[in-house]
């Protein structure tokens, strides 16, 4: 959809994106918020992004009210387009995708590990903290893993992201984790040529046997009147509502799987 805009509507997306990273790079300074935390103040350029605290674990909220035995937990690996960037946090993606599964009777805790700004190498770095963290809980695991667009914005190799996502994959099949890949298109400025190879990455991966694949985060959103925030990128609320929309048949998926993990592990979606 991306690769068809115009030249002029391909110089408004760059411009865009080129300004929400830059709003969110001092995010990436944080490993993990609390839901409702607010974005920290600026950072000067190339200060070090310190670890995690030293027994510190991902933020978790509770999606559902139901009593019974332990939730699914959801891990939301992405980066701003996932962690509510730019919206109150009753709006958040997470926030009304927790909503849309408990009005459908799901047992589901949300496990906040979307940070703005976050490549797919940021996310592939933080992975094994966030499931050491985890350990100690009850329920079974499930990750929907949201990354790539800073990527693509940056003109990053794709290569490179393959091979992160690719490991992401690697480590989450490794430890029996159920996962649903989101995928992602490049800006139209970047070219055809890379913006075929960014697609083709995600297709390539969602056709693994066991991942549940969706092709595209922001179908239905991206570049559409109303539903995206003034940045031009960043879904609104009613944006993020489309999004939670598309995406819940495919976590309802997800969540069966992690719910019944054995019938899931050798299963081709």
């Amino acid at each position: 959809m991306l690769a068809q805009a115009g030249a002029g509507l391909g110089a408004r997306w760059c411009t865009a994106l080129c300004l929400a990273v830059l709003c969110v790079a001092p995010l990436c300074l944080v490993p993990f918020r609390p839901a409702a935390a607010a974005a920290p103040g600026a950072t000067p350029p190339g200060a070090a992004a310190p670890g995690p605290a030293p027994g510190a674990r991902p933020a978790t909220a509770q999606a559902t009210a139901t009593v019974g035995t332990a939730p699914v937990r959801l891990v939301v690996l992405g980066d701003s387009l996932s962690s509510g960037y730019g919206l109150p946090h009753a709006d958040s993606f997470e926030v009304q995708l927790a909503a849309a599964l408990a009005a459908q009777g799901a047992r589901v805790r949300i496990v906040d590990a979307a940070v703005s700004g976050d490549t797919s190498a940021d996310g592939l770095a933080r992975l094994d903290w966030v499931l050491d963290g985890l350990r100690d809980g009850s329920g079974p695991l499930a990750a929907l893993v949201e990354l790539g667009a800073n990527d693509g914005l940056r003109g990053l190799p794709v290569a490179d992201m393959r091979r992160n996502l690719a490991a992401i994959l690697d480590r989450l099949a490794a430890r029996h984790i159920p996962v649903l890949l989101a995928g992602m298109y490049a800006p139209p400025n970047m070219g055809p040529g890379y913006e075929q190879r960014f697609r083709a990455v995600y297709a390539a991966l969602g056709a693994r046997p066991g991942v549940i694949y969706e092709p595209f985060f922001l179908a239905g959103v991206a570049r559409v009147p109303g539903l995206v925030q003034a940045d031009g990128l960043h879904p609104n609320p009613a944006g993020v509502h489309r999004v939670v929309a598309e995406v819940l048949p495919y976590v309802q998926r997800l969540i069966a799987r992690a719910e019944t993990p054995t019938a899931g592990r050798t299963a081709r979606e």
